[in-house]
């Protein structure tokens, strides 16, 4: 079978949030084909500088939860910007609940982990933070925050005495890092956007709604039961009630959405309410 095109696979996303008859219909009546097979999809995966090359930093953490050698060496691109995730998949550090042990590190990622900061080797890890006074200091002593124990150290840490606040905003943007302990570092509005800029997201329901545009973030989506399997579903129920209520098992619109998938650079929402009205 051949591979979908990445809007045929974005509407191929939606189209299977609709029972299975109906889905039929509309692929029979449009054109539209029908869902890529396994073999299709893991060549596609092996593409990521295609599909995730606008990729929020949560969904790679959700990639990374599933403790597979494979989808980090896929994902260990992406991960650049992170030398915090970086050094954790090159350490084998695991961030699926319930693994303690560590995951095997293909020896080519093991070689590239970010270099240890001296202020971690002279102070320790709650000293480094400590002594931050720049944005890149910052993130070279978060860098080293890697386990459950290392968060709760540093959390302890802040309640204690506050730390810098560059230091604070390094630890905050990393998507690793636990609710509770991002609670303390802030919530007032610049806080707030710093963690959108920095794609951090709460859930994948937020990214199929909140994100954009709508293509890149269903193309991804679409993928989910390889790259996130365990909360892809809550995508899907949050985008449902649109899809029933705006397309539902009328083919003009879903026509329509077809027609403007690869060009509509709003989010997912808006897409298919555009589309149903139009039709």
């Amino acid at each position: 079978m051949r591979e979908n095109s990445r809007a045929e696979q974005a509407v191929g996303f939606l189209l299977h949030l609709v029972e299975a008859a109906t889905a039929e219909r509309v692929r029979g009546r449009t054109g539209l084909p029908g869902p890529e097979d396994a073999a299709a999809t893991r060549r596609r995966l092996a593409r990521a500088g295609t599909w995730a090359r606008r990729m929020p930093s949560s969904v790679a953490l959700w990639i990374l939860e599933n403790d597979d050698p494979g989808l980090n060496g896929v994902v260990w691109p992406h991960l650049a910007g992170d030398p915090g995730l970086r050094r954790a998949v090159a350490r084998g550090v695991p961030f699926g609940a319930g693994r303690t042990g560590p995951l095997p590190v293909d020896e080519v990622l093991r070689e590239q982990e970010p270099e240890v900061p001296d202020s971690y080797v002279r102070h320790g890890l709650v000293g480094a933070l400590r002594s931050v006074t720049s944005m890149g200091q910052g993130r070279a002593a978060a860098s080293m925050v890697l386990t459950a124990d290392d968060w709760w150290t540093v959390a302890e840490a802040h309640l204690d005495r506050p730390l810098p606040g560059y230091a604070r905003w390094a630890l905050s943007v990393r998507p690793d890092c636990p609710p509770l302990v991002r609670e303390g570092f802030g919530s007032h509005a610049k806080f707030t956007h710093r963690l959108r800029e920095a794609g951090v997201i709460d859930s994948p329901a937020e990214y199929a709604t909140a994100h954009g545009p709508a293509v890149d973030v269903l193309e991804v989506l679409a993928m989910g039961h390889l790259l996130f399997p365990s909360r892809v579903h809550e995508a899907q129920d949050a985008l449902r009630p649109l899809v029933r209520d705006h397309l539902g098992e009328r083919e003009e619109a879903w026509a329509v959405l077809a027609q403007l998938m690869e060009t509509f650079h709003g989010r997912t929402p808006e897409l298919v309410m555009t589309a149903g009205a139009i039709a």
